[in-house]
């Protein structure tokens, strides 16, 4: 995926949830969108280098919206979750998840499930049961390489596993698709101590049949792209 031109600029504070004042290079404070509705554990300390895009329109209220954030003085993280269905989706369509390969079709946003849920992507073909593939993106570093989701409690998590969990029942494939959009984590683990409800969940939904991947996100300096898979442990070091 190509990264359009983004603005350097520095961390001043994340508030309100969608709302970062940031000083540019020449000291001009501005207020960017923050497309995260998480908790940023880690990745929103004053200071820390940002990078935001000019995404000025009649439509919009702030002309800026926040993209990548710089942690530990060495990481790089994408904070917009936003950019996670189509990055997915593209490493999908080029063949790039060896494990989800040979499908004909890509929907998005399908409605489907019993309490009324949207699949991130659907894969459809005409030899192999429907693959029900639900992503959810990865920032949140504590330890030597280790990451963990949800940085929040996520009810909405939740309902997704649970969703999962009946597509399996209903003889179809379901993948959890971990978007680990931060070049510092090496592993994944479910964030037992921040939501217990999501960690024993997925380890229903592990039982019940659905599939977990983690695939680490690399940057360059105009494009980032999903390039290895990292392992999953259900319990974190």
């Amino acid at each position: 995926m190509e990264l359009p031109d983004l603005l350097e600029g520095q961390l001043i504070r994340r508030y309100k949830r969608f709302l970062a004042d940031i000083r540019l290079p020449d000291g001009t404070e501005v207020t960017a969108h923050c497309p995260n509705t998480g908790s940023m554990k880690n990745c929103a300390e004053p200071g820390s280098r940002v990078w935001i895009r000019d995404v000025s329109s009649p439509q919009r209220k702030l002309k800026y919206r926040w993209e990548l954030v710089e942690v530990e003085g060495q990481f790089l993280a994408c904070i917009n979750t936003g950019l996670a269905n189509p990055l997915v989706k593209e490493a999908i369509a080029s063949d790039r998840i060896p494990s989800l390969t040979g499908y004909e079709t890509i929907q998005t946003e399908r409605p489907y499930g019993e309490e009324k849920s949207r699949i991130d992507l659907l894969l459809t073909g005409s030899d192999r049961p429907d693959c029900y593939v639900e992503v959810k993106n990865v920032t949140l570093l504590e330890g030597e390489g280790q990451g963990y989701f949800p940085d929040a409690v996520t009810a909405r998590g939740q309902k997704h596993l649970r969703e999962l969990i009946t597509v399996t029942k209903d003889g179809a494939r379901a993948v959890l698709f971990f978007n680990v959009a931060h070049s510092g984590i090496s592993r994944v683990s479910p964030a037992s101590t921040i939501d217990p409800s999501y960690a024993e969940t997925l380890a229903e939904a592990v039982e019940s049949g659905v599939e977990v991947m983690a695939f680490q996100v690399t940057f360059s300096a105009d494009s980032m792209h999903i390039a290895k898979e990292i392992p999953f442990v259900l319990s974190g070091a």
